[in-house]
């Protein structure tokens, strides 16, 4: 069989901002302020008595502080974020964790719960046991804790709903486009859970059930055909809508999910260019139908 794909114009897709997002936005080397008496922050720089934007972001302001946010880069984690991490080394009374950010990120053994949710003081035999809880290659779903001096980030897992992931598919964008919210843990109703990290790091996987193991017990039992599909098809939107620049969160991925499912697209339709942007359209669409 070949599939054959006749031109069609396609209307031209521009960004269209959230009303709730900030509004400044500059380039490399653009004029912030002429005015005298502002502190030089990240991202700036001054040259004859005015201060310049070093880098493509959005302006900031603390007081007299001025700095500018860059649109891609590398995570800067805060305190409370939803992150999602690969362990990369173990070490003593602690994990390591590639997520996203400029250093790997620190896990102290004292900050995840033990199996089980006991409640007690580390031990020796807990230290020697670290592997069997995580080991090099591990998923984890962590929140920021801390941040060291250095920059590099403290994560716990003292939360039921932390800990280690198991079946799933982790997508990476820039975590510029993931949309802060009051909760990041997702139950889709079309019968998959989504994590959406902070550090751009999401991961969708089967209906998430809390069985208040603490973390470390993984369900490696046979994933249904249908919630395969799902999360296929929900893989595929989160992708499209990055491709495109949208902001990504609960709403717009349903969005995207059920104009997918009523334009009649196959998942694997959803990789295909010009139906990205097509998909990416209809959000906007449903969208400012909303607005109205």
């Amino acid at each position: 069989m070949v599939d054959i794909r006749l031109a069609s114009e396609v209307p031209p897709f521009h960004i269209v901002a959230d009303s709730t997002e900030p509004k400044h936005l500059v380039t490399p080397g653009s004029l912030i302020t002429k005015e005298t008496g502002f502190m030089r922050g990240h991202g700036t720089y001054m040259q004859d008595d005015c201060l310049y934007s070093s880098v493509a972001g959005v302006v900031e302001r603390v007081n007299q502080l001025i700095s500018v946010r860059p649109l891609k880069s590398r995570y800067h984690g805060e305190i409370g974020d939803v992150v999602i991490g690969r362990v990369t080394e173990v070490s003593q009374k602690r994990w390591k964790l590639d997520t996203n950010a400029r250093l790997d990120s620190v896990l102290l053994l004292q900050s995840v719960n033990l199996p089980g949710g006991e409640l007690r003081r580390r031990s020796a035999e807990d230290e020697l046991a670290m592997r069997q809880y995580l080991k090099e290659g591990d998923l984890v779903s962590a929140e920021v804790q801390n941040i060291f001096n250095d920059g590099a980030l403290s994560l716990h897992t003292r939360s039921m709903k932390y800990g280690k992931l198991s079946q799933g598919c982790l997508i990476k964008v820039s975590p510029s486009l993931i949309r802060r919210q009051k909760t990041h843990f997702h139950n889709l109703p079309c019968g998959a859970s989504i994590i959406m990290g902070n550090n751009g790091f999401v991961w969708i996987c089967p209906t998430l059930l809390d069985d208040g193991a603490g973390g470390f017990v993984q369900n490696l039992e046979t994933v249904p055909h249908a919630d395969r599909q799902a999360i296929s098809r929900l893989r595929n939107c989160v992708t499209a809508l990055a491709h495109c620049k949208m902001m990504i969160y609960d709403t717009s991925i349903m969005h995207a999910y059920d104009a997918s499912v009523n334009a009649g697209l196959e998942i694997k339709d959803l990789l295909l260019p010009d139906k990205i942007k097509e998909i990416a359209l209809m959000v906007r669409k449903q969208f400012e139908m909303e607005k109205e």
